[in-house]
C-alpha cells in the first residue's frame, strides 16, 4: 500500500480557545482510532508554532557550508500545523481519510502521496 501525507493547514491567527481545542482533540482522537482500526494508521502529530522553527540552509553548491536561521522558512498566512501519515490502497481512499481529517480539525487538509509505491 502507498503512504499519503495529510497536512493540516493552520491559519496564522493562533489556536482557538480551550473549549474549542478540547472538542477538536476529541474528534481527532476518534479519527486516529478509526485509522488504527482500519489498519491505515502510520503516524500523526501536531507541530509547535512557526516561530519555534529553525532553518538549516546550505550556502554553497556542495552543501558543506551551512547557515542556521531562527524562525520559519517562510512567512505565510497559513502554516503546517500538524500532519498524519496514512496507508491507503489508492488516492480515493486517501482523500476519504483527508475528508475525515478536515471534519475533525475544521481546517484545510492537503493530501499528498509519498514517492514510490503503487500509484506513481
Amino acid at each position: 500500500m502507498k503512504q499519503y501525507l495529510l497536512s493540516v493547514m493552520q491559519p496564522g491567527g493562533g489556536p482557538p480557545g480551550p473549549e474549542v481545542l478540547a472538542e477538536i482533540g476529541e474528534r481527532l482522537e476518534a479519527f486516529h482510532q478509526e485509522l488504527r482500526e482500519a489498519g491505515a494508521w502510520v503516524f500523526a502529530g501536531g507541530l509547535q508554532a512557526p516561530a519555534t522553527a529553525t532553518v538549516v540552509r546550505p550556502t554553497d553548491p556542495d552543501g558543506e557550508d551551512l547557515r542556521v536561521i531562527e524562525g520559519p522558512y517562510a512567512e505565510a498566512k497559513e502554516h503546517l500545523g500538524g500532519l498524519c501519515i496514512v496507508s491507503a490502497p489508492d488516492r480515493d481512499t486517501a482523500l476519504g481519510w483527508g475528508r475525515k481529517a478536515a471534519r475533525a480539525t475544521t481546517l484545510p487538509i492537503e493530501v499528498r502521496p509519498f514517492q514510490g509505491g503503487t500509484d506513481d
